[in-house]
Formats: structure tokens, sequence, C-alpha cells
């Protein structure tokens, strides 16, 4: 498959807690969950992405295991890189993830976290999407929602919707992201599909994802054509448009005026599909 890619910062003077690597049989991509509180980890998040990504990057190689082990072993993995910390605490560094690799003609995926798989094939446009981060923490996402982004009130408020949203981290009734816990990777949401039915696919954190919802400035369809067309990048560039036009979060409530945002969009899938 043919990949390009674009990635940015919530801000320039920012780090990037998003982490991608693409190569013509897979893809990998990890979105930081921001710590709002102590993480019990003297490493920072970013430092968790980039060493999860690489574990799960190489992983892929070994087309004969199961995404889903792939993600337990690399989960594993990075806790034994840092056993002094508190991998126990509730706020100990975390990432969303999506993996894609093309195997035998056909394209597996995975996704745990709010990070989104976009394909576009012979039934049109699915989402591939896990919202049950989304659907924890339901009033206290409503009360922070309601102060625009920047006052003391909002903050507050994001602390204790953090605060909510840990107690349910890693629990069955809500929700499942890559942090210490290898068992995660048991819940992630899998699937696959013949590679000669695919057209193209995007993956997108949700920092790339708001220029569709909760903005709606386009259509997963518009998405993949600017990206297509005219570069990952363009999408990206869109969305900080888009954020920049509503500072204080009163026409799209949300957590932060911008979010670090990442997208990759794959081409000629079926092309290497065939050659398994």
């Amino acid at each position: 498959m043919r990949t390009t890619a674009a990635s940015l910062a919530s801000n320039e003077d920012g780090e990037n807690e998003d982490w991608y690597s693409a190569s013509p049989r897979s893809l990998v991509v990890l979105d930081g969950a921001t710590a709002r509180t102590n993480t019990g980890c003297q490493h920072g998040i970013s430092w968790y992405a980039a060493h999860l990504g690489a574990a799960l990057s190489e992983g892929a190689l070994d087309t004969e295991s199961p995404l889903t082990t792939i993600l337990e072993e690399g989960i594993a993995r990075v806790a034994g890189l840092h056993p002094s910390c508190d991998l126990a605490h509730e706020g100990t560094p975390s990432a969303a993830v999506a993996m894609v690799r093309l195997s035998d003609g056909f394209l597996e995926y995975l996704v745990l976290g709010d990070v989104s798989i976009i394909l576009d094939g012979n039934d049109g446009i699915v989402a591939v999407s896990d919202e049950r981060v989304s659907q924890t923490a339901a009033d206290e996402r409503r009360n922070a929602d309601s102060f625009p982004i920047g006052s003391a009130e909002k903050s507050a408020a994001m602390v204790k919707m953090k605060h909510a949203e840990l107690a349910m981290r890693n629990r069955d009734g809500g929700y499942w992201i890559a942090a210490a816990d290898p068992t995660a990777a048991e819940h992630a949401l899998t699937g696959r599909i013949k590679a000669v039915e695919l057209r193209r696919f995007a993956v997108v954190t949700d920092g790339a994802a708001r220029i569709v919802s909760p903005f709606g400035e386009l259509s997963w369809v518009e998405l993949l054509d600017l990206a297509e067309e005219e570069s990952p990048e363009a999408v990206l560039r869109r969305v900080r448009q888009a954020e920049a036009s509503d500072p204080l979060g009163t026409r799209w409530p949300r957590n932060k005026r911008s979010d670090d945002a990442t997208l990759i969009l794959a081409l000629e899938v079926e092309q290497d599909g065939r050659s398994g």
C-alpha cells in the first residue's frame, strides 16, 4: 500500500503525544492520553506512546501473531521498561492504539481507545471507532463543557472529569486503553477485510477526527478526498482553522482548544494485499 501521513502537535511549542509508524505492510498509530492528574510515573506520556509504538511496530512483523497478542506483549514489554514506577497508579501513562496489517490478501485491524480507522471499500464508508471512553463520566463531561476554554472553572471541572474517567479505566462497564495491564488488549475492537474490496483507508487520532465530529466541517468521504487530492496535512490545517474560529469552545464544546492530530492515508491497498 502507498501511504502519506501528517502529525501536528496541539501548538507549535508543545510536545506531540501522538505517535505513528508506517511501512508498506503495517501501520501503528497511538494517541497518548492527556495527564491531568498525578501519574505515579517519572516518564511522560510521549515516552510511553513512543516506546509502545516501537514495540507494536516490531511485533507487527510477525504475521503469525494476532494483533491482540502483539498489543498484549507490547504493553507488557513497556511495563517492564519502568518497573520502579507505580504502574498500579490509576493515572499511569496510557494511550489509545490503532494497528493495521496486510497479510495473505487481507487487511487486519485493531482499535483500542479513541483512534479511528476509516475504511472506504465495496460497502462504502465504514468507521471503526471505540466510543467507550467518551461514554464514561457523562455528568462530569457535561459540566466541563459548560465552561469556556481557558477559564479557571473549566480547568477545575476537567480535573474532576479526569478522576471520574480514570475510575472507569480498564474495567468492565467502563473503557479500555493501553496502559500497564496487558489484559486490556483482549477488549480491543478487531476485524479484517479482503484487501481487494478496499480502495483506500485512513487512520486518525481524535484530534484529527474532530473535523468530522463534533465540528461537522467535513464528512468522512470529504476527509478522505481532501487527504488524497491534497494531503493529510491539508486536513489537519482545516482542523486548526476550525479550532481557531472557536477559541473558547462555545460553538463546539470540547476539552481543549487544540489537540494533537495525526492522519495516515493509505492508497493502492489491493495491489499489496494480493501479493500475500
